[in-house]
């Protein structure tokens, strides 16, 4: 088995077990420390330490990251088998298997999916570190949840929970699927504003930077799950405002702002969620060539009518066959208004969104008072996303943000 990365990037992994290690009990430390095919997150700290001792046996009991060798995930997958392939994306191939007790002693029966790393290069592998070390930490049920991994010499693997109705991009995007109903995409719509919320409001504030629907991915009960976490940065601290990054993420979700000035916060996710938010109403691409010119960009169709009562409701997706609550979506299309505003200030919090959102999930959601309507009240106005230095203030309904027109990533 070959060097896990620099001693520098490895040192990255090494800070999530840490953590996790703290709320340990001695004998289970003890386990951890003792791997004969596997490397722990402190192996990873140094890669010269060598293999000894034996398996742990009591991370499923204890909710840890679990340190896989290739020839057992070699095993679940049926030796990488082109029928267990669930996707493929930029990070590279994802497979479907299933851990147990002949796997593992001690492991509890689960269906996973083992996303496998393209050998191309280091940042598939700073990725990989990203991965592990914010997965490796954080743990919320809107968040997909990290079960292992492997690095041995240079195989980069992830190990996940399986979600068993797959992305949010299938669903809605998919010639063949059957339309959401607006309560499920409201529903979904909402799990992942408070995935976003709990990073934003993590400890160590988290950025998540590619929200998609492509990586909002769904359970049996369509409850959303955040996943891919391999573009995800700490935000600011301190007297910081914003992290200077260089610009990454997906053509048609990405903020202005951000893709102008490499200045990245908070309020870039909330842009991104309101990209996803329009693709729920309207079931359209956040970029689809082939539409007509002025169509071809979801954002710039369909925000001109968000705010308008006369338009807004042409736009929601015709699938749903008029099947929804004409208030509910007024108030949905007038949050997707305001997280899309091309002033960062003017977007609301992913707090805020949650608390907007939730009134709406009611099957009663056609009586939702119109008075819930992003009208927040004034001790909400100025809560702070922390080191972004900016407060969230109520939004104007005449308000027309100013600036440049939207920018795209290419």
């Amino acid at each position: 088995m070959g060097n896990c990365g620099t001693r520098e990037e490895s040192a990255v992994v090494a800070n999530a077990q840490v953590q996790q290690l703290s709320t340990f009990s001695p004998a289970v430390k003890n386990a951890i420390g003792e791997k004969k095919h596997s490397r722990s997150f402190s192996d990873l700290s140094d890669p010269s330490t060598p293999r000894n001792g034996d398996d742990t046996r009591k991370n499923t009991l204890l909710d840890s990251v679990i340190a896989f060798t290739l020839f057992e995930l070699e095993t679940i997958t049926k030796s990488f088998r082109s029928d267990y392939i669930l996707g493929e994306g930029g990070f590279g191939t994802v497979y479907k298997g299933y851990i147990d007790e002949n796997v593992r002693v001690g492991l509890k029966s689960l269906p996973v999916a083992v996303k496998v790393l393209n050998k191309q290069g280091l940042q598939g592998h700073r990725e990989w570190l990203t991965e592990v070390n914010f997965l490796g930490q954080l743990r919320h049920r809107n968040l997909v949840k990290l079960i292992g991994y492997c690095c041995e010499d240079d195989h980069r693997l992830l190990v996940y929970e399986f979600m068993f109705r797959g992305s949010l991009e299938n669903h809605l995007f998919r010639k063949t699927a059957i339309p959401l109903p607006w309560a499920t995409r409201m529903m979904i719509a909402l799990g992942a504003a408070k995935g976003l919320a709990f990073l934003h409001n993590a400890e160590k504030p988290v950025i998540y930077r590619d929200f998609k629907t492509s990586n909002i991915l769904l359970d049996s009960d369509y409850s959303a799950r955040l996943s891919d976490f391999g573009l995800a940065k700490a935000g600011p601290q301190g007297d910081e405002t914003h992290v200077s990054t260089r610009v990454m993420g997906t053509y048609g979700y990405a903020a202005p702002e951000y893709v102008m000035t490499g200045h990245l916060t908070a309020r870039s996710d909330v842009y991104s969620f309101g990209v996803v938010l329009l693709e729920l109403l309207t079931g359209r691409k956040s970029v689809d060539k082939t539409r007509p010119s002025k169509e071809q960009s979801l954002v710039d169709w369909a925000r001109p009518k968000l705010n308008d009562k006369r338009k807004l409701l042409q736009i929601i997706d015709p699938r749903l066959e008029n099947e929804y609550p004409v208030k509910a979506a007024q108030k949905a299309c007038s949050l997707a208004y305001y997280c899309l505003s091309q002033n960062p200030k003017a977007r609301p919090l992913m707090t805020d969104v949650v608390e907007t959102l939730e009134p709406l999930q009611s099957s009663g959601a056609s009586d939702v008072p119109t008075g819930a309507l992003i009208a927040l009240p004034d001790h909400r106005m100025h809560r702070r996303f922390p080191g972004s230095g900016v407060g969230c203030r109520s939004p104007n309904p005449n308000y027309s943000p100013g600036g440049p027109t939207a920018c795209r990533v290419r």
